[in-house]
């Protein structure tokens, strides 16, 4: 056996349900249900320590909250990811997988997350002193059945040297403030600049990938259809159900989709990539077998009754790997402004990780790998630019 892979699936109904089996032997399932109030305490205390507003917050106020709390706090963090470790790993899966861990075998864990579960970092619950879950463990997210074995789903070839198609921080027509740059001025000497350089030939469009006022939809479409990789760094804003879940493109009011026109733009929603974007007869978009969507909770739609959103759509498309984030990410601008003591950037760092990882041969042991040294950071010596708020926010479906 070279990686024992367990899929670990939740429901919430009048308490957590946990089902998981084991990918070497599918007929093998267990079953557990823990009662809400076991769990409910330390989900509330993540919420509050998230920086995704709470209701009736504005954005600003729930930055100003999340970086006063634990998250930015080495002893109240591990607190606050003992607890969710606590309350939401399953005593017998936990015994399981400490007898691989014994055997030399690091286990691939895959979650499907109920909606009450949506924002859990599972990488960085504290499972031991000093030990995170992603010291141990590979972990993903598994997309639910009815995504990953739907009979017209697309599948992309993968390809190590193909096109990379960036769109980073695209200047958004008639933006305001929430819209705004989340990047803010790219200098020649910075990680991002050196991206560009690294990508090369590579790249698509051709040019500098960040802050450009053409990339719009009818631009990048095409470019994806043989792409071997799709990055985006921007904005994603939800509203009722996941298929409004929005791309904030350089889209301006000619441009034809499913949304109705936003202060002179027109977003991108997760139904446009679904079903396609121009008039007449429905034509989904084609996806590269890998995708990043590096903004505020592009991955949010397990939250939702009907979890189809940006990464479904991307995985009808053809993607195989979608990496994308539980949370609403905090810019580097964000953290300078709103912290008690001004953090370093941490955005950039991520999607330096993210490209890596996207280009190695296993995106999701590529991006643990990442975070398993963040979190060991942090654990040794608390330095601000290793605590969770952004780390711990990324997440890479799998299916």
């Amino acid at each position: 056996m070279s990686r024992p892979t367990v899929q670990l699936k939740l429901v919430d109904a009048d308490g957590l349900y946990y089902s998981w089996r084991w990918e070497h032997d599918l007929g093998a399932i267990q079953n557990v249900m823990v009662e809400t109030g076991r769990v409910r305490p330390a989900l509330d205390a993540l919420a509050e320590a998230l920086p995704t507003p709470l209701p009736g917050e504005t954005v600003e106020q729930a930055l100003r909250r999340s970086l006063n709390g634990p998250l930015t706090d080495r002893d109240r963090e591990a607190g606050l990811a003992t607890a969710l470790a606590r309350s939401l790993i399953p005593y017998r899966l936990a015994g399981e997988l400490n007898a691989y861990l014994e055997q030399g075998l690091r286990p691939h864990v895959r979650i499907q997350p109920s909606a009450s579960t949506a924002q859990v970092p599972w990488e960085a619950l504290r499972v031991d002193e000093g030990e995170r879950f992603v010291t141990n463990a590979d972990l993903s997210v598994l997309p639910p059945a009815t995504v990953r074995n739907a009979p017209d789903r697309r599948r992309s070839g993968w390809n190590p040297s193909g096109p990379v198609v960036a769109v980073l921080d695209p200047r958004v027509p008639g933006a305001g403030l929430e819209l705004g740059s989340v990047l803010g001025q790219v200098t020649d000497d910075s990680p991002l600049a050196a991206l560009a350089v690294h990508l090369g030939t590579r790249l698509r469009p051709a040019g500098p990938p960040y802050c450009r006022g053409d990339l719009d939809r009818d631009m990048i479409e095409p470019l994806l259809a043989d792409a071997a990789r799709f990055l985006y760094v921007g904005h994603v804003t939800t509203t009722k159900h996941g298929l409004d879940a929005r791309l904030h493109l350089s889209c301006g009011p000619a441009t034809t989709g499913r949304a109705a026109l936003v202060n002179g733009h027109r977003p991108l929603t997760a139904a446009d990539i679904l079903l396609g974007h121009r008039p007449g007869a429905a034509r989904g978009w084609s996806m590269p077998d890998r995708v990043a969507l590096i903004a505020c909770e592009s991955g949010g739609e397990v939250g939702f009754a009907e979890p189809v959103g940006l990464v479904a759509a991307a995985l009808h498309g053809g993607a195989r790997y979608v990496t994308a984030t539980r949370w609403t990410l905090p810019t580097d601008e964000g953290l300078r402004r709103f912290a008690p003591t001004p953090l370093p950037p941490l955005l950039q760092e991520a999607i330096i990780a993210v490209d890596a990882a996207h280009d190695a041969p296993d995106p999701v042991a590529a991006l643990n790998a990442w975070q398993r040294a963040k979190a060991a950071g942090w654990e040794a010596d608390g330095r601000p630019e290793d605590n969770p708020i952004v780390w711990a926010a990324l997440a890479t479906t799998f299916g």
